[in-house]
């Protein structure tokens, strides 16, 4: 019976899946990239097929061989992929997928660079081989462009594969992926534009099609982040729910990239590249680390069949479009290959240089230069986008016939001749060797790290009862390995102490972050506050990396400042007395130091015993010191809010720690299981049983943002001697300040509409060549109000701090009622002239120009440098 329809091209897609399976690891043996592979590999089943059905030798075997051999051969060539297939099938799986799997924070420095790649070296490319064939396709120009544009677009995959498989420089693979985002996008824009020209034979405006160009990337830009945001939101409303989860990351790029495409006529490949780069950033802090473990395997599979199908497919179409090829079809394939190396060499070497002039972007080297230009090849969006042409119906057939024959044979060149030696090239250039910094690590990490294994196999040994013979020669080995790593080693020299410095600093804020990821799994604790503290922990590696420790410190300080979410709410709750906002706030800002500090805890721990060890004492000590700072700022502002707050900081240590303990259960029951200690059954109730307690645990907190407002204020020497009526009322129309390091609080000549009244920290303000400080108890603000005179100075918090906010409407009509507090505040007044206070300066204090410090604060300042340095 002969399998038709359906059910056929389902079987050949399979069979066709087989043949991908072993094309790999025949690919990885011959020391080939897989995508050239795979398109040889196309060629022949698409010629072969082809062969078959012009034979007669089918006809003669018997009835059945014959009739399914043409059958298979048939449904090859008669195969149900367009170029609308390649577009709209697998185009979004394929982009999506590169944009998630890049590190965007580290493609950000390469924008300029990437920029250029992806869309000025399209525009030249399409340019350069257009005019290049015109005088000899006899074709007008405007075809030849077109030509241009399709055969512009370069296809990473066999690139980056071969760069991976070699261990190439992470920049180089960084420079491909990252041109490939934007670089279909811009070449099927130009596309669209040229086709349209050329079935409609009108010329072309350049300057309206320029403004196209622009607004469509725009849109589609604006388009792929709402999108991708809008399901992140979906996702943290949803819950813990993987499944929910994966299904949704599914089906974003086919929506912005059909709703761009088809609906508002925006490039729907960068809106799919944005929204997966929108992904790459916020999918870490958002998904549970399981779930986002699961779904980067999950994407990696499916780029795997969408990508090597692509390629089978769209190489069998090869034999099909090269249908009635000329000697002269070759020399034209010729000229247009030679015009894109020269057009893509003429864009490396000529623009890239003056973006490092100008420092847009950092100098790429002579050996990433000549790979990049080699490395150009062009692969199956080429092959459907020329498929694109022979297909339209509005086509001429002798335009359809050049467009088909050039651009095939453009990409056999590529694939055939570049992809091949590309390999070659990188090894010739020794883009596969560790940089200077990486070899001493290796030197360093590697010797220490065999002498311990060396000690650890020789207790494995004799716990195992291995006798000294067997394992003398394994352990002599290691010892001899770890000798000649030390005896290399030339850490000391080749790294100075700022170079470690970095180094280490990098690895703590790495290492902070595989904390927080394991923290993460740790169901109950907020989606926002990790979400952000992971943003945060990237920000310190970015900071190390391109500034040292005054960069990290400065990421610190960045995360412990209040949020723009968070200074909103206070807004809010000031002028409103609306405190939801800032009482979620606040419950995050608790939580966030809580895990912070966990954190800090940890690192510490690290850093004694996995960092000294490799990295030195000298070094050591002085990220010690920069974590110690880090700590002094945290046990600051969690002090001031467990002051004030004691009941909410043990009720959220008590959850937190229930929680880690519940997990703590679940790994010690799922040894048991492992072990087969337990059954399937036991397990699976054990694990409901944690289940049940956990949902009990996930019930919100109540934080309560006014807790014991009257009772401070009954304490405060300025309200001393005030009716309990009285207090209750101010308590009532009282609101909250939580200020941090450097905030101003009242600026200088600006007139005075709120009375402060300090409850925890300190505050300094500088005036008449005095620093005036006011720390728990005082009152800021009150003597301007009672005089009608703007204030004489910028007040500025010197530690995160808790003050009470007064109305000065309030505080006038306060002094008014009740002469004891006009007469408590002159007796405050008094000592702090009596007191002659001293400037105090905070390691983590910042000034600025409007703003120095005062006479005895910047004395402290220079004693304080002085001490570090």
């Amino acid at each position: 019976m002969e399998v038709t329809g359906l059910a056929a091209v389902l079987l050949a897609t399979a069979l066709l899946l087989v043949i991908v399976s072993a094309v790999q690891p025949v690919a990885r043996r011959l020391e080939v990239s897989e995508t050239v592979l795979l398109a040889v590999v196309g060629i022949i089943i698409g010629g072969g097929a082809d062969l078959v059905l012009r034979s007669t030798y089918t006809d003669s075997l018997s009835g059945v061989a014959g009739t399914a051999i043409n059958g298979v051969a048939e449904t090859l060539l008669d195969f149900p992929v367009s170029s609308e297939v390649f577009l709209l099938v697998f185009l979004p799986v394929l982009v999506f997928q590169g944009a998630m799997a890049i590190d965007v924070r580290r493609l950000a420095e390469e924008t300029a660079t990437v920029l250029l790649l992806a869309v000025v070296a399209v525009v030249v490319s399409t340019a350069t081989i257009g005019l290049a064939l015109m005088p000899f396709a006899q074709m007008p120009l405007i075809v030849c462009l077109l030509l241009g544009s399709i055969v512009a677009t370069t296809d990473p995959s066999a690139v980056a594969g071969i760069f991976r498989d070699i261990g190439a420089s992470s920049r180089l693979t960084r420079l491909v992926e990252g041109e490939a985002l934007l670089n279909d996008a811009a070449a099927i824009s130009i596309f669209a534009v040229l086709l349209s020209a050329v079935t409609s034979h009108h010329p072309i405006e350049i300057g309206s099609a320029a403004l196209e160009f622009v607004l469509s990337f725009a849109g589609a830009i604006v388009v792929g982040i709402v999108g991708a945001r809008a399901m992140l939101y979906m996702i943290t409303v949803l819950g813990n729910a993987p499944a929910a989860e994966t299904t949704l990351t599914v089906a974003l790029p086919y929506i912005v990239y059909i709703v761009c495409d088809d609906i508002l006529g925006v490039s729907g490949v960068v809106a799919t590249a944005v929204a997966g780069l929108t992904m790459s950033v916020y999918g870490p802090s958002t998904f549970r680390p399981q779930t986002w473990h699961f779904l980067n395997e999950l994407w990696q599979q499916l780029v795997f069949w969408a990508g090597s199908l692509v390629f089978v497919l769209a190489s069998m179409l090869v034999p099909r479009l090269m249908v009635g090829m000329t000697r002269w079809d070759i020399v034209l394939i010729l000229i247009a290959s030679a015009a894109g190396l020269v057009a893509r060499a003429s864009v490396v070497f000529g623009l890239l240089p003056i973006l490092a002039m100008t420092r847009l972007a950092p100098p790429v080297p002579g050996p990433f230069k000549v790979t990049m230009v080699w490395g150009g090849l062009r692969g199956a969006i080429t092959l459907a986008l020329a498929l694109a042409v022979t297909e339209n119906q509005h086509i001429s057939t002798p335009i359809a016939h050049f467009i088909g024959i050039i651009a095939t044979g453009f990409v056999l060149i590529t694939l055939l001749v570049n992809g091949t030696t590309l390999r070659s090239v990188v090894l010739f250039l020794k883009l596969d060797q560790l940089s200077p910094m990486d070899q001493a690590m290796r030197h360093q990490v590697v010797g220490i790290a065999l002498e311990k294994v060396a000690a650890r196999a020789k207790e494995t040994g004799e716990e195992l009862g291995f006798s000294p013979d067997a394992t003398r020669s394994v352990i002599d080995g290691l010892d001899e390995r770890s000798d000649e790593e030390k005896s290399a080693n030339t850490f000391d020299t080749a790294l100075g102490d700022r170079q470690r410095v970095t180094l280490a600093l990098i690895t703590i804020a790495n290492q902070e972050r595989s904390i927080l990821l394991d923290l993460f799994r740790i169901q109950g604790l907020s989606r926002r506050v990790m979400e952000n503290l992971l943003r945060t922990s990237d920000a310190m590696v970015d900071g190390a990396r391109l500034q040292g420790r005054f960069g990290y410190v400065r990421a610190i300080r960045r995360r412990l400042r209040p949020s723009l979410r968070f200074r909103l709410a206070q807004e809010i709750h000031n002028r409103f007395h609306y405190d939801r906002p800032l009482m979620v706030c606040m419950a995050e800002r608790f939580e966030m130091l809580m895990v912070t500090h966990l954190v800090s805890l940890s690192l510490t721990r690290f850093l004694r015993d996995r960092m000294e060890p490799t990295l030195g004492t000298r070094v050591s000590e002085i990220v010690s010191e920069t974590l110690s700072r880090q700590r002094k700022m945290l046990d600051e502002a969690l002090a001031t809010l467990r002051l004030h707050y004691p009941g909410y900081s043990e009720a959220l240590e008590n959850r937190i720690f229930r929680q880690i303990v519940l997990r703590l259960e679940n790994q010690e029951f799922d040894s048991l299981h492992t072990e087969s200690l337990i059954s399937d059954e036991l397990y699976r109730e054990l694990h409901r049983d944690v289940d049940r307690r956990r949902q009990r645990l996930d019930r919100p907190m109540t934080f309560n943002l006014k807790n014991n407002i009257e009772d401070r204020l009954r304490h405060a020497a300025v309200f001393r001697g005030l009716p309990a009526a009285a207090l209750h009322d101010l308590a009532m129309t009282t609101s909250l300040r939580f200020p941090s390091p450097g905030e101003a609080i009242l600026r200088r000549g600006h007139k005075v509409h709120s009375v402060f009244f300090v409850s925890a920290g300190l505050a300094e303000m500088h005036v008449a060549e005095r620093d005036v400080r006011f720390g728990a108890g005082d009152v800021i603000g009150a003597v301007e109000v009672t005089d009608h005179r703007p204030m004489p100075g910028t007040v500025r918090a010197l530690q995160f701090g808790h003050m009470l906010v007064i109305s000065a409407t309030r505080f006038k009509r306060l002094l008014e009622d009740y002469p004891v507090v006009a007469k408590n505040l002159e007796e405050l007044l008094r000592s702090h002239q009596q007191d002659d206070p001293q400037a105090v300066l905070l390691p983590h204090q910042e000034f600025d120009e409007e703003n120095p410090p005062g006479s005895a604060a910047q004395e402290l300042l220079s004693v304080t440098s002085n001490a570090h340095e």
